[in-house]
């Protein structure tokens, strides 16, 4: 008896210096703060990818360049890109496999997806892959670019013969663009738009093109090091959260008058360019 209650003593005395010298008590208030950041940052994140699914899911494009655009403001890009992999992936894959005409595209433009293949991944390692000092600056001004573009009344017309070197030239620019920005719009969905492609051909080739381009900056990020595992369940729960956004959009794109929606989506993606772009600067 006295032997334990000599021992009870001397736990009490020790507990109580540990106590007294701050060790454990400050524990919790910073445990707290962290599980308050990481849910902060789980709601940010889910809002973002909302809202890019749901531009996808109305107008058939533009989650990548959404999702990346406003992550830059919560993370570094090379952050944000390798959280961007998994939901436009998967997405970009559904929206090419809905067409009919998968084949003849891919034969089309082949020389086009793999000049921006190898272009990504070699100006990945030469520039950094979404890692150099001028990407926030670069991706502000290709989202502000593909805005000024789209809201032009004014098409290209390409005509067939001038696309076995036009073909090549798009898409070594859009693998240089993407593995300085990220975002793979510039100038390849320029380039498509003046292609006379039907509008299920169409949105089946951008389908095609933003896929091919996603692994291509995948591969880009794995080969400089910018794949972190913790990382995974962010691109999970923005895949969850993108497929929702899309269905979303899906459903309310027969009440909505898409130019409209298309007008202000596309000056708000100007005005988000424009922010990148000063924020880079100032």
């Amino acid at each position: 008896m006295l032997a334990a209650a000599r021992s009870a003593a001397a736990f009490a005395q020790r507990e109580g210096r540990v106590d007294a010298c701050g060790i454990v008590r400050p524990q919790l208030p910073r445990q707290i703060a962290r599980m308050s950041a990481s849910l902060t940052f789980l709601i940010e994140l889910s809002l973002v990818f909302l809202l890019a699914g749901f531009v996808k899911g109305t107008i058939g494009m533009g989650l990548p360049t959404v999702a990346i655009g406003l992550l830059t403001l919560l993370m570094a890009p090379a952050e944000a890109a390798s959280i961007l992999i998994l939901p436009s992936f998967v997405t970009n894959v559904w929206q090419l496999a809905a067409g009919p005409k998968l084949r003849g595209l891919a034969h089309r433009l082949w020389p086009l997806l793999v000049a921006a293949t190898i272009a990504t991944v070699a100006a990945g390692r030469w520039i950094g892959a979404v890692s150099n000092p001028a990407t926030l600056t670069a991706l502000g001004a290709a989202i502000v670019l593909y805005a000024i573009i789209s809201l032009m009344p004014l098409r290209l017309d390409v005509p067939v013969r001038h696309e076995s070197w036009l073909g090549p030239l798009i898409g070594a620019l859009t693998g240089i663009v993407t593995a300085l920005t990220g975002v793979f719009v510039i100038p390849a969905v320029p380039y498509l738009q003046s292609l006379r492609l039907a509008p299920d051909e169409l949105v089946q080739a951008l389908g095609l093109s933003f896929t091919v381009s996603t692994v291509a900056l995948a591969a880009a990020l794995a080969d400089a090091g910018q794949f972190h595992w913790p990382n995974a369940g962010a691109s999970v729960l923005a895949l969850v959260v993108s497929i929702g956004g899309m269905f979303l959009g899906q459903a309310v794109r027969a009440r909505l008058q898409p130019k409209t929606f298309r007008f202000w989506f596309l000056t708000g993606l100007l005005l988000l360019g424009v922010h990148l772009m000063l924020r880079s600067l100032l």
